[in-house]
This record gives C-alpha cells, structure tokens and sequence, in this order.
C-alpha cells in the first residue's frame, strides 16, 4: 500500500479530487480536519487540554465543542492559536501513523490518501511515500470561495496570506493535478497518474 499525502492551498479542490480517488481507486481516504473533530469529542484525547486551555466558553450546550467558539477565542490571539495547535497536532499525527501501520499490516487498498492543508509545515513529508499538489489559481480559488462558503475578500487575503506560495508547493510535491479548468481534465491527470491500478472499487 502506498501512502499518499493530498495537499493544495484553500479552494483548489482537494475535496473533489479526493471523492473522485475514493470512487475510482482501491483506497482509504482520511481527512486531517475530520480527524482533528473525532479527537476533540468529549473522551477523546484532545477534549480536556483544549476545554482547560480555553474554558467552557467554548463548549455548546450538549458539552461538546463548538468549533465556532473555539475559533472565535483564538481569533487574533497567535499565543492561544499555538497552544491549541501543540495540542491538537501532535495527536492528529499520533492517531495517523496508527492508521498507516494498521492499513500496511491488513494490506487490504492499494493506496492510503491522506489530505491536510499543512502537511508540508508539519512535516508529513516523513509520514507519506508521495506528496500530491493540487493546484488552482488564486482568482480560480477566490470565486470558489466565493461561490461555496460565502466568504469575503477580506477572509480570503487573510487566509490566503498564512498558506505556503505556490513555489514551495512545486518543490516539495512529486506530481501536480492542475485543477483550475474542467474537471474532466483534472480526471484524465488522475487516470494518467494511477494508470492500471485505476477503477479497482465500483
């Protein structure tokens, strides 16, 4: 099994392409973020360093965390923003390898894709046999944004001034999906890429 990491900048469509890899290709498909949200339900391990870190102002009235609470404490504070990272991280990556040398040892997919927006900053490099980019210009990206989740020029310059530039994504990656036109063509890359071992799960 060999252990792909999916990454790109926001709105390049790593979502669209990963749901096209878990229909046409013998895989597992695990998504940092949605990990990180399994983590932090209550017995979970990062549920109490974060609900002691930022107090039950962040909780929702069942007593799980509400993410846009949470996200509203750290807002602007980088200190709290680092903490609640060192927490959450290192568990996401800790829960990852358990589930790379669990799939490796059932052997049972041809590919693990794995999709984190930092994978590079994390340094996953370590963790995956290959590094996937997919790419989108930042107007294609930005209209995305737009369109999807509603967010405006102001959200998008901030979010996009904290992401990696493109040339460091270039360097690091081993192939590129060009995503940013048709999504046809965004699927012959993929078909090109994976070859034989396409089409392996109806």
């Amino acid at each position: 099994m060999k252990v792909i990491g999916i990454t790109g900048g926001v709105g390049s469509g790593k979502s669209e392409v990963l749901a096209y890899l878990e229909r046409h290709a013998s895989c597992r498909v695990i998504m940092a973020d949605q990990t990180a949200h399994e983590l932090e339900e209550p017995g979970g391990p990062c549920y109490r360093p974060l609900t002691e870190l930022l107090g039950e102002r962040i909780l929702a009235p069942d007593g799980r965390i509400d993410r846009k609470k949470m996200a509203a404490a750290i807002f602007s504070d980088g200190r709290l923003l680092a903490l609640v990272n060192e927490i959450v991280h290192p568990a996401v990556k800790t829960y990852l390898l358990q589930e790379i040398a669990r799939e490796r040892q059932e052997d049972r997919y041809d590919y693990l894709f794995l999709e984190a927006a930092l994978l590079i900053e994390d340094g996953y490099e370590q963790i995956v046999d290959e590094m996937w980019y997919v790419h989108a210009g930042e107007s294609v990206r930005r209209e995305r944004l737009k369109a999807s989740r509603g967010y405006p020029d102001e959200k998008i310059d901030g979010i996009m001034r904290r992401q990696l530039a493109e040339q460091t994504f270039y360097e690091r990656c081993h192939f590129v999906i060009e995503n940013g036109g048709p999504f046809e063509d965004t699927c012959r890359q993929i078909n090109e890429k994976l070859g034989e071992k396409l089409c392996q799960k109806q």
